[in-house]
């Protein structure tokens, strides 16, 4: 029978996703000697400093907290030394310098929320929706020197639902890659971790950063190509478009949740239907059925309250 061995642990995380996992390492009741994240950041109306979601449970926890702004400074890679960790966890973070990933002993390993090698990059959850993939995961790896491109330990499928959103699959993967993270833990602590080399394949998809250009939603689409898009970026960062009626400058609004109404018609891609209680858009295949909106300065709304008191004009369409 193999030692187990004595692990003293770096957790490197920022937002709420890589909070779950640090949160499972506590309840295992592992030696967590330092949480690396980012420093803190102006945020909201006032532009308050702000800590990251991970900050702010590390501060709780009561654990050793650094928030390098430079990840190769001779007095960040000191400190980090000084914590005499033996492995190092990484959730939600940001590339590593080789000098950091290759400090300690039992290596340094990623979380990453997808089946590796598909959707290496910033946006896997958002990327596998917006697809229309029907099926994704998260998936355990040791760092090498490129991005997700690592020798794979561990990996668990999660099935895509015609109609989850963004929201819902981040949570779903959040909680099922905190306890992959721990299974990973329990075999480098027990010598019983293996690896698998990522497979060379020609049909790469990649998870690109998004943006204001890839979240715009384009009406001239199909119809399954929209509704995807518009619940793969549900509720964060949302979908956009141009609200155009008279002659009035384009508002800029974002779509949150919507339904998707299969139907043969021959209007125009982005037109605007407006009853007292429903919105829906002409699109390729049908339309799509807007339930939540909101408008420039607004608040998200139920669209059956916003047409309350907003009236969509005869010819209005979205572009």
């Amino acid at each position: 029978m193999t030692d187990q061995r004595d692990l003293r642990i770096v957790f490197m995380g920022t937002p709420d996703f890589a909070v779950a996992t640090l949160k499972a390492l506590i309840d295992h009741k592992y030696n967590v000697v330092g949480v690396i994240t980012a420093p803190d950041r102006p945020a909201g109306r006032g532009q308050k400093l702000r800590a990251s979601a991970v900050k702010e449970f590390a501060v709780k926890e009561g654990l050793n907290i650094l928030q390098p702004t430079n990840l190769k400074a001779e007095s960040f890679l000191e400190d980090l030394r000084a914590l005499n960790a033996n492995l190092q966890i990484i959730v939600a973070f940001r590339m590593l310098p080789k000098v950091v990933w290759q400090m300690p002993e039992y290596g340094t390993f990623n979380l990453h929320a997808s089946l590796l090698p598909q959707y290496r990059g910033a946006a896997p959850i958002h990327w596998a929706i917006i697809n229309g993939e029907t099926q994704t995961g998260i998936t355990t790896f040791f760092i090498d020197e490129k991005i997700d491109t690592g020798a794979v330990i561990m990996s668990d499928a999660v099935v895509i639902g015609p109609t989850t959103t963004v929201g819902a699959l981040h949570d779903t993967l959040m909680i099922k890659g905190s306890a992959l993270v721990i299974k990973t833990v329990e075999q480098i602590e027990n010598q019983t971790v293996t690896t698998t080399v990522q497979p060379q394949t020609d049909d790469l998809k990649t998870a690109y950063k998004l943006n204001r250009d890839n979240c715009k939603i384009d009406w001239s689409l199909p119809i399954d190509t929209i509704y995807n898009k518009i619940r793969g970026l549900n509720p964060f960062p949302a979908a956009w478009c141009f609200l155009e009626q008279n002659e009035s400058k384009p508002l800029s609004v974002k779509i949150y949740g919507v339904e998707k109404l299969e139907a043969v018609h021959n209007f125009e891609a982005g037109q605007l239907f407006a009853t007292k209680d429903t919105l829906k858009v002409a699109c390729q295949g049908g339309y799509i059925n807007l339930l939540e909106i909101q408008l420039p300065g607004k608040r998200k709304m139920k669209v059956k309250s916003l047409l309350n008191g907003f009236e969509f004009l005869e010819g209005a369409k979205l572009s």
